[in-house]
Formats: structure tokens, sequence, C-alpha cells
């Protein structure tokens, strides 16, 4: 509806120019927006505050013109507000005519072209492979593909990548961890790495690098060498059975992606050398206490930052900028990552740093989403410690405790930049007290009564039912259809905003509104054409909580 009160408004902006109302010329910028309030319409557009200036007149005078040169059907009155707003009711057409272009689109409604396939990069998880994904992982993970799915609704040519941190001391403290497991040395014995990993899955690689196991990993089989000795195989091993199991634990949560990115990749490719060549050649670096220093202030951060230090060797940043300069090469117009909050002293010196290559690369590019920490609760008690990792909750615990669909839609149920705490009795309950089980169960309700049409030998014909949707006038019915309505809205709101939690919002109010509904009326009545539209209207709703659901990666039962 908003896209067709636009083009209604320009339609009326067009017509107003060729009668010379309104001066050549003019560049309309304006919103159409929700209104807080029914008493105030539909919709509001603020289009005559935007020309007044240009035009020469008053607000309210242009609004007037406006209103007289818009004509449609499906708009019951027009108000002007205020110094100048246009408020749009509208009349009952319009909501049928939405319900028909649901039923008619399907799967598809809600999805726009706004992207206009154009290249979009959006990078999630990248977890270290030194143990299995926790908690922190998972709602990564969760907010990462929806993002991804939701900005494919809004057009974008998305693709998902994953970056393997495989280099760096951290990997080093996982090498040693095997080895000294493979050793037979246990994490309160003397030998053992002052920062070594201590959870159960390090017996785990050992004995499968000691039985000189294969693994599959990134299309590539790694085999064990067996020897303890040998540190470099122990390394390529471990990262190999790491990458293996955080790829399980993805799948199990419906989490592919396009491109698995190796941070070794870019020391035995030179990109990191290079990219500091770069940075050099441009006139943004300098010597100071034989370290080299790039000039970040030049950028907006607060102090310049060391690239190489002074007993050699890069600072962490620098990486990050080769891998992203890579980005850039691989022609992705926009580049989303999601990562956890603690990223984010990084933000400004990978951006200073891609600023200072000058090679175009704009201001805010990459876009950065991060998420808070994830605080599980069991019986009103904090959960912090898994079997299998030792020392927190894994995303596969959350899985098997719960399943896929409530440890997703939990996961992404709140604006990333506020702390999660997820309740596993309350993931597992079946009451509405359970938002995924609550929207989960109005689209099995529909389904239901498509089940009792067909045991009742009845059929419904969605031509008739749309033709009779002008019977459906109590409140709940014009709430179902008011919300479902606003669908493409949200969809649009959620890839502007970045924020897949939108879609989980709206989709418990829908629920809500159908539940009412339902609760409310019968809809297997005597009356045809009232039966008719009444299933229509509820098949429009079980086709909006599927695709919404679809956004979040969570499943749509037909019966629960």
């Amino acid at each position: 509806m908003k896209d067709t009160l636009r083009e209604l408004i320009h339609g009326a902006l067009a017509s107003l120019r060729a009668q010379n109302a309104l001066p050549e010329g003019i560049t309309p910028g304006f919103v159409v927006e929700r209104t807080r309030s029914r008493e105030h319409g539909d919709f509001a557009c603020n289009v005559a505050m935007t020309l007044a200036k240009q035009a020469g007149r008053k607000p309210r005078e242009i609004a007037e013109l406006l209103v007289a040169a818009i004509h449609d059907p499906r708009i019951e009155r027009i108000e002007i507000a205020g110094p100048g707003f246009i408020n749009f009711h509208l009349g009952a057409a319009a909501l049928h005519a939405e319900i028909a272009r649901i039923l008619e689109r399907g799967s598809e409604y809600g999805r726009n072209r706004s992207g206009a396939s154009r290249k979009l990069q959006i990078e999630f998880v990248s977890a270290n492979p030194t143990g299995p994904l926790h908690v922190g992982h998972g709602r990564g993970a969760a907010v990462g593909d929806s993002l991804a799915r939701v900005l494919e609704a809004n057009g974008w040519a998305v693709t998902r990548e994953f970056y393997y941190n495989d280099a760096g001391a951290q990997i080093e403290n996982l090498a040693r961890s095997v080895q000294a497991r493979c050793q037979g040395i246990e994490p309160e014995q003397p030998g053992w790495p002052e920062d070594g990993y201590r959870g159960e899955y390090i017996r785990d690689v050992a004995r499968d690098y000691l039985d000189r196991a294969t693994v599959h990993a990134d299309g590539v089989d790694v085999a064990a060498a067996g020897d303890v000795a040998d540190l470099d195989s122990i390394r390529r091993f471990a990262v190999a059975w790491l990458r293996r199991e955080q790829d399980l634990d993805l799948r199990a949560f419906g989490v592919g992606f396009d491109v698995y990115f190796l941070e070794s990749s870019l020391y035995s490719e030179g990109r990191v050398d290079n990219t500091v060549r770069e940075l050099v050649a441009a006139g943004h670096t300098y010597e100071k206490d034989g370290a080299l220093w790039l000039k970040t202030t030049d950028f907006g951060d607060d102090k310049d930052r060391v690239m190489r230090k002074s007993e050699g060797g890069y600072t962490y940043f620098v990486p990050d900028v080769a891998y992203h300069e890579n980005k850039w090469q691989r022609g992705f117009e926009r580049v989303i990552n999601e990562q956890g909050a603690d990223h984010h002293s990084t933000v400004q010196r990978v951006r200073a740093g891609l600023q200072a290559l000058d090679v175009g690369i704009p201001k805010g590019w990459p876009e950065y989403v991060l998420h808070q920490m994830v605080t599980v609760m069991r019986g009103n008690e904090e959960v912090k410690l898994s079997k299998r990792a030792g020392s927190y909750v894994t995303l596969r615990d959350l899985i098997d405790e719960v399943g896929r669909d409530a440890t997703r839609y939990f996961l992404v149920a709140r604006k990333t930049d506020s702390q999660l705490v997820f309740d596993i009795d309350l993931a597992r309950s079946q009451t509405n007290d359970n938002p995924v089980y609550y929207i989960q169960y109005a689209h099995a309700r529909v389904c239901s009564v498509q089940r009792q049409l067909g045991e009742r030998g009845l059929t419904c014909s969605t031509t008739d039912g749309l033709a009779a949707l002008g019977r459906l006038d109590n409140e709940h019915e014009r709430a179902m259809m008011n919300a479902l309505t606003r669908y493409p809205e949200l969809v649009e709101s959620a890839g502007i905003n970045l924020d897949p939690q939108l879609i989980a919002q709206y989709l418990r109010e829908l629920a809500a509104a159908f539940h009412a509904w339902y609760n409310a009326h019968q809809f297997i009545v005597e009356d045809v054409a009232l039966r008719e539209a009444r299933v229509v209207l509820a098949d429009a709703t079980r086709v909006v909580l599927a695709n919404g659901l679809d956004l979040l990666g969570v499943s749509a039962p037909s019966s629960m």
C-alpha cells in the first residue's frame, strides 16, 4: 500500500506540473508512513511540507492541490492535518485487493526489488577453529543468516561468507593442547600448555589424530600423521577436525555459506604484505620507535595505530584491512560484518585502513552489526558450562535442548545491541508464552481448517472467497487485514535497518491477531459466502506467517 500511495502522489504531482499549478523542476522528497493512531487515517505523507520552499507556496495550499488531484477507489477519504500533513483513510477495497495479492504472489509476497540484484556480502559467525561453536556464535549465526534472507527478500544478490581465523597464537595453543593430550598429559598436570584448551573435545581430536583418522572439511580431506612430535601435522589436523565440527553444528542450525575464507591465505598469497606496501605508497604511514604506524587519525581515529611492531610481526587489524581490500576487489557494493560486540574497537581501524588505501572505498564501508552477549538460564539459574566444551554453553547444547526452530527464533528476537537472556524452560514449553510455539501454532491452525474442510467434503473457491471479503466486517477481521498488509513494509524496514527482530516481533503480533479472531468466530459455517471469505483470509494469514518464518530460518508446521 505504501508503494501504491507513492505512485498516486507522484502521478498527482505530474498532473499539477502539467497544469502549471506547480513549477517544473521541483524534486519531491517525501515519506509515506503508517499513522500512530487510526483516528488519523491509515497512512500519512509529508510531501506538501517538503515542496513548500521549492514551490514558493504554503504547505496547506500544496496539500489542497494534491488532495484534489488524487482519485482512487481504494481510498475512502483524504484529510489535511496540522501544517500540511496528508492523511489517507483506506477503504475496504484496498484491503481486499491486498489479500488477493497475497494469495496471488504466495511465497513471493513481501519481497521487493529495491536491491536491484546488486552484490552484497555478509560475513558472520567467523569463529576461530579452536572449539565447538558457543551460544554467542549461535546468536551471530541466527542474526547473520536472517539478515541474509531479509536482504535477499529486498532484492540484493547476497553472498554468505565465513572467515576462518586459522593463524595466530590461538591456533598454536590449540595444536599444543592436542599434542599434550596425545602425550597423555591432563590439564591439571605439569607440561600442560599455560593457555591450553581444556574441553573434552581436545581429547577427541587427540584420539583421532593418534588413530590416523581422516577428516573432510571444506572440500578437502586431511589425514592425521599420528606423529606426536609433528606439531605442524597436529595443527593442520586439529584445525580441519574443528572446522568439520563447526560445519556440522551450523548444518544442524540450518545455516550454510557460499564462501569459506582462510586467514592463512592472506599470508600465503602475500596479500598482507601487499596491502602494507600499498599503504606505504599512499603516504599514510610513518616509522617511529622502530615500528611502522598508520595515520588513522587522518580518518577519524582517536590516535594513530601500529601496523608492524618494532620486534616484527603485524598487529591484528592489518590482516583485517587486507581481507577487506580483497572483498572490495571482489566487487561487493556493500559488505556487512555481523560480529560480537567485542569487535567494536576494530571498526574504526579497519575503515581507516581501507580509506588510507586511496582506492575509492567509500566511508562507512564495511557496515557492522554487532550483537551483545547471551545468558542462558534454566530454572532461574544461569547455565555456564558444557560437558563437551568445558567452559561454555555450546550451540549444539541449545539445539539438542530446545530444537532448531526455538533456538533460531529466540536468538534473533531481540535487537542485536541488547543483551539476550535465553530461557531454556520457556523455549521448550508448548504454551502461548513461548513466542515461536505461538506463531507456529497459528500456522498449524490455518492448516487444520483446510483439513477440516476436506474431512467434511467441503471445498473453498478462492475466487468466490475473495469476492465475498465484504462479508468480513467485524473488528477481528478488519484487524487481520490491516496486520497482513503491513508485512511488505516490515520486510523493507528490516532490510533498511539491518534488524531481523522486526520480523520476529511482527510475526508474534500477527499470530496474536489471528488467535483472537480464531477464538472469537467459527470459520466453517453454513453460510457459504461467509465461510469462503473467512477461509480465504485465513489462507492469506498462512502465507504471510510462512514467509515471515522463512526469513528467520524457522519452519512453518502444518500440524502440532
